[in-house]
């Protein structure tokens, strides 16, 4: 199952979700997220389910839930806005602007809770181009 990374620079990309252990997996998406991540956060962007129509409910379908990662102290670190993650988080209504790489995650449950996984397919095929289009968008705004 595949994960939608968006960058900074409006560049989106497809990676696997990470194998291992939750250690190995948290070190990984830190790592797509950015080089300065220590701790990312878990985010529900109003516009993701509202506009996009991507789905906010666990269900049994692993990664039938999608949500979005985001560095938790990417204001500390001086990162550039993300006009994509933002557009979603609705930073045009409230002024607080997501920084730094996002990533789209897939969420499942887990023997402890909720999980983050790979995107479902349907939400894959649902979601990549709306995500692509707005960063074709972001790209020509800047």
């Amino acid at each position: 199952m595949q994960i939608i990374r968006i960058s900074t620079a409006n560049e989106i990309s497809i990676h696997d979700f990470p194998n291992g252990s939750y250690s190995e997996q948290n070190r990984v998406l830190r790592e797509l997220i950015g080089l300065c991540c220590e701790l990312y956060e878990h985010v529900m962007p109003k516009r993701l389910y509202r506009e996009l129509r991507a789905s906010n409910k666990v269900g049994k379908k692993k990664g039938s839930c999608v949500s979005m990662l985001i560095d938790e102290k990417g204001l500390y670190h001086d990162l550039e806005v993300n006009l994509v993650g933002s557009y979603l988080y609705e930073t045009d209504k409230h002024g607080c602007a997501i920084v730094g790489n996002i990533l789209i995650v897939g969420e499942a449950w887990g023997r402890d809770g909720i999980d983050f996984c790979g995107i479902s397919e349907d939400q894959f095929h649902l979601l990549f181009p709306k995500l692509k289009e707005l960063a074709e968008k972001a790209r020509d705004y800047r």
